[in-house]
């Protein structure tokens, strides 16, 4: 299987980790929140992760800090190395084809293939793939693009085609996917998930953030945006009406303890 060549080709030349950790409040903001989230649901270290599409390792640098034994699989060689020279354990692989063994680690986060495949089918192989490699009762974790979020912000000519189509075909990065959230969630249990909640991690502020960084020409907005950005998407979170606000979404799910319904072929 191989990723579409823009994509091979945009993560190859970019710098995935600097869109986190560079300072720029609304990937502090989108850090802080995934790692809040994830907290709670995750079992105790020193629980075995496999982290699917974990890039230079930005997730699984802070989980291996607290005492989790993780795993980088990500289809971009760059992206290998960097986890790596970091000291990460990691291997070049693809989310729709992994090549760990059955019910192997403890949780599966996939916080970012979901955004390139734009194809159900080969979505729909993620998820299969990482139901088959977590334990029963483990954890899965999968980020996703809202595909509503966009039309709060006045900038996107191409906010009402990726509100209808879930497509994106761009001239200056990769072909990304945007999900409806019920979406999202029929795909975790299609693939035989449950115990599932869909998460909003920017929360409604993003599009304000973005606005006040072209207004001040700053990305690094200070501590009280930050702080009224994160209480945002806290208060966000807690009331469903609202998921539709944040531009990336975080699905929670585990595998059922016991058998019950299979994963659709």
């Amino acid at each position: 299987m191989a990723l579409l060549p823009d994509i091979t080709a945009f993560y190859g030349a970019g710098d995935e980790a600097g869109r986190l950790v560079s300072g720029r409040t609304i990937g502090t903001v989108e850090l802080v929140r995934t790692r809040e989230l994830l907290r709670p649901c995750l079992p105790p270290p020193p629980a075995s992760v496999l982290d699917v599409g974990g890039g230079p390792g930005v997730h699984a640098r802070w989980l291996t800090d607290g005492g989790y034994r993780v795993l980088v699989v990500d289809p971009v060689e760059g992206h290998v190395r960097q986890a790596r020279e970091q000291g990460l354990a990691a291997s070049v692989g693809d989310a729709r084809q992994l090549a760990q063994e059955d019910g192997s680690f403890d949780a599966v986060l996939m916080l970012g293939p979901l955004y390139h495949l734009p194809d159900e089918e080969g979505r729909a192989r993620a998820w299969r793939e990482a139901h088959r490699v977590v334990r029963p009762g483990g954890l899965v974790a999968a980020a996703a693009l809202n595909r509503y979020a966009k039309l709060m912000g006045l900038d996107s000519s191409r906010a009402l085609e990726i509100a209808r189509t879930g497509l994106r075909v761009r001239g200056d990065g990769p072909t990304t996917y945007y999900h409806d959230p019920s979406e999202l969630r029929a795909e975790a249990r299609r693939a035989g998930l449950d115990d599932l909640a869909v998460h909003g991690v920017h929360g409604p502020s993003y599009e304000a953030l973005r606005a006040e960084e072209r207004r001040t020409g700053k990305r690094d907005l200070g501590p009280r945006a930050l702080e009224t950005a994160l209480a945002a998407a806290r208060f966000a979170d807690g009331r469903p009406e609202l998921v539709v606000s944040s531009p990336h979404l975080l699905a929670v799910a585990r595998r059922p303890r016991t058998p019950g319904r299979a994963a659709l072929p």
